[in-house]
């Protein structure tokens, strides 16, 4: 998908297997599902009354115990899945069938927009005859709907062994909610479910992005998300240790985004070695994501640098900076997250790939 901690990236496909769970008056099922990145396949279900767990993980392929790395390598034949754990005498199968399409374009056999690939493309893998039944009667019904102009290539097959993924990637939405959130709305799905199913559809079924992308969360999410320093330099107008910061002394090409909002600030491209132990750039990326405000403490003038929409705390800005543009944008690595060039459109950021096209790492680096 887009995704590696936003950390790197990732994505899954759609599957679906239903067989007995456990249980004591009431027995659990068990369904799974696959359709692209696991992240997002979770929300929808895990909203539904009667479902008492999801669980991402790999099915479909070859090796026993994959890793991410070993799935996204396209070597083993899994696909990433999402397994359903559910009370039969509150929600149906039929019902999970139902919410499975709303959450996928069944017509894509490439993967799951912005996630390509075979490890993400769509499946539902049944556990008995009664869910194969079920499953092929939901997908013609689906075909003889007229609502997709081009042929249905979800697949329906038998179950194979489901293993679940590295815990951070268990309920990701929750525990990394800002991340989940911009990945979500800059994947592409959101847009095209409200497309296909109506914005409403879109909205039960997923936790969706609003028009502001880039929004600041409560100061009760933030404590939860950002580390200790994070938290004092956005928030409390913190200045992390020079030279013992994450990104002073990063040459690798790519963009640096805000740490609360994901907003783009600036690029490797701009980047140089001022000598202060801060990561400098000469110039923002996007200069409307820049707010310069006046800074009166310490006894001295300066002027700060915030980010537009999170209000994040970045830094400050001088004018003893190289040409061409006389300025030292002088920033706190923790109030940064850097997104590599190779990951720029995974994570949401493809139209600054091509400022990377024909460039060598930070040509801006002095």
């Amino acid at each position: 998908m887009m995704r590696t901690l936003l950390l790197s990236t990732l994505l899954i496909l759609p599957i679906i297997a239903v067989t007995s769970y456990g249980g004591s008056a009431s027995q659990l099922e068990k369904a799974t599902f696959a359709g692209g990145c696991f992240w997002c396949m979770t929300p929808p279900f895990e909203k539904l009354d009667g479902v008492k767990e999801v669980i991402s993980g790999y099915t479909g392929g070859h090796t026993i115990n994959p890793t991410y790395d070993d799935v996204t390598s396209e070597t083993t034949g899994h696909l990433e899945s999402v397994e359903v754990i559910y009370d039969p005498s509150k929600i149906t199968y039929e019902k999970l069938l139902d919410v499975f399409w709303h959450q996928i374009n069944p017509t894509d056999a490439g993967g799951q927009f912005v996630d390509r690939g075979p490890s993400y493309t769509t499946a539902i893998f049944y556990h008995n005859e009664e869910q194969k039944k079920l499953a092929e009667k939901s997908k013609r019904r689906l075909e003889l709907s007229g609502r997709f102009d081009k042929p249905i290539v979800t697949a329906i097959r038998p179950a194979m062994p489901f293993y679940p993924a590295e815990e951070y990637h268990q309920d990701y939405w929750k525990k990394n909610h800002v991340r989940y959130k911009f990945y979500r709305y800059n994947s592409g799905r959101d847009q095209y479910l409200a497309k296909t199913w109506g914005k409403d559809a879109a909205m039960d079924t997923a936790t969706t992005e609003s028009k502001d992308t880039y929004r600041k969360p409560s100061q009760d999410e933030l404590k939860k998300e950002l580390t200790p320093i994070q938290y004092d330099v956005t928030q409390k107008n913190g200045t992390e240790p020079a030279f013992k910061n994450e990104y002073w002394d990063n040459h690798k090409p790519g963009i640096y985004v805000d740490i609360v909002s994901g907003e783009p600030l600036f690029s490797s491209l701009d980047k140089y070695n001022s000598g202060t132990g801060w990561p400098s750039f000469t110039k923002p990326l996007d200069p409307a994501n820049i707010v310069e405000k006046q800074d009166k403490s310490w006894f001295m003038t300066r002027t700060e640098v915030r980010s537009k929409h999170a209000d994040s705390h970045l830094g400050h800005v001088f004018d003893d900076g190289p040409p061409p543009t006389g300025l030292r944008y002088c920033m706190n690595s923790a109030a940064l997250r850097f997104i590599p060039k190779e990951d720029l459109v995974k994570d949401g950021y493809g139209k600054y790939a091509k400022l990377f096209a024909e460039k060598t790492p930070s040509q801006a680096s002095r």
